[in-house]
């Protein structure tokens, strides 16, 4: 089990965590969430001993991490796959960490078949491909044969055959019984690995409890309905007290509804239903509405026009837009005029 208490890092007068406590249990994949800045990389270095915090602590099984006797056959971590000597094959990158933790050179083999690259064993680390790497990242985390997994965005530079096999490998050495903490932006994929999570904003911890209650606790659901008789379901509906929303590809949508309640009231008022089917907010929709006030990098806002193309792009305050035949397009007033510059100069 990895434990934080009261962990707090400042770099100056920038203060990167801020007196995160949580603890990361066996037998499930945590997740490791937080938009851009929020500390979650400096939170795993602490863990690592890569950084020294300012104050708190994080123990590893009871003891901090340089207290462990050969720590790789305690816990293994994936946090920058190209931290590889670059002129080092594949296998002699394993070995000297095999051999530095007293592990049986045995097991090289064993994990490099593991990660698919027992056929490129032998080739310079240096030419792998940012898939290629983050596969032996993982082989080298797998090579004490840990109780204890850390990743850090394991599925980056993946094709989908490998982000499957990533997804597939965390959720068995989970049933294992072992503790796996995986960070990542990659919501949907997310969604799917995941069972219990640990969010942080601004250094501060957000959240900390299983996938479903961090969905149901930070959106809500709703109940989709299409219908050949829409007025008249309308109208009883708003009867019953219960509100509605339109959808843009047709039917509406009853927040927080009851799909049988919904049925039965249809039923009763000899209304046909197309479609009743309840919908529930993706992690990703909930992720959002919890990190609102907690992100760092803001941009504008961008809302697809009716039709589900991009809007068009916005005037130049300094030129004022013509049409398309007359301009060239958008950008082409910008173009003329670095073309008269590059010709003046």
């Amino acid at each position: 089990m990895i434990e934080v208490h009261q962990l707090t890092k400042r770099y100056g007068s920038t203060l990167a965590v801020d007196g995160l406590s949580f603890q990361v249990p066996r037998g499930v994949v945590t997740g490791f969430l937080g938009p851009n800045g929020a500390g979650k990389s400096t939170t795993m270095r602490m863990m690592l001993d890569l950084d020294r915090p300012t104050s708190g602590s994080v123990t590893i099984d009871g003891r901090a991490y340089h207290q462990l006797h050969q720590p790789l056959k305690h816990i293994g971590a994936l946090l920058e796959a190209k931290a590889v000597h670059p002129g080092r094959t594949a296998y002699n990158h394993l070995l000297w960490l095999a051999r530095s933790n007293r592990i049986p050179a045995g097991r090289v083999d064993e994990v490099l078949g593991l990660v698919g690259l027992r056929e490129v064993a032998k080739r310079k680390s240096g030419g792998f491909s940012l898939g290629m790497g983050q596969r032996l990242g993982i082989a080298a985390a797998l090579l004490g044969d840990p109780k204890i997994l850390m990743f850090d965005e394991p599925v980056n530079g993946l094709d989908p055959e490998g982000i499957l096999w990533v997804r597939n490998l965390m959720k068995s050495l989970a049933q294992e019984g072992r503790t796996v903490f995986v960070s990542s932006h990659l919501m949907s994929e997310m969604a799917l690995t995941a069972d219990h999570l640990v969010v942080i904003g601004q250094g501060r911890l957000l959240a900390n409890l299983s996938m479903n209650d961090f969905i149901d606790q930070n959106s809500h659901g709703f109940v989709r309905v299409r219908t050949p008789q829409p007025e008249a379901l309308l109208d009883a509906l708003a009867m019953a007290r219960i509100s509605t929303r339109p959808l843009a590809e047709g039917g509406f949508e009853v927040i927080d509804g009851n799909p049988a309640q919904i049925g039965d009231l249809a039923r009763d008022h000899g209304i046909s239903l197309h479609e009743l089917s309840p919908q529930r907010a993706s992690l990703e929709e909930a992720f959002m509405q919890m990190t609102a006030d907690s992100v760092e990098y803001r941009t504008g806002d961008i809302h697809p026009s009716a039709d589900g193309t991009a809007p068009p792009p916005p005037e130049d305050a300094g030129v004022a837009r013509t049409g398309a035949a007359d301009s060239g397009g958008w950008g082409a007033q910008w173009n003329r005029t670095s073309g008269k510059r590059r010709k003046e100069s």
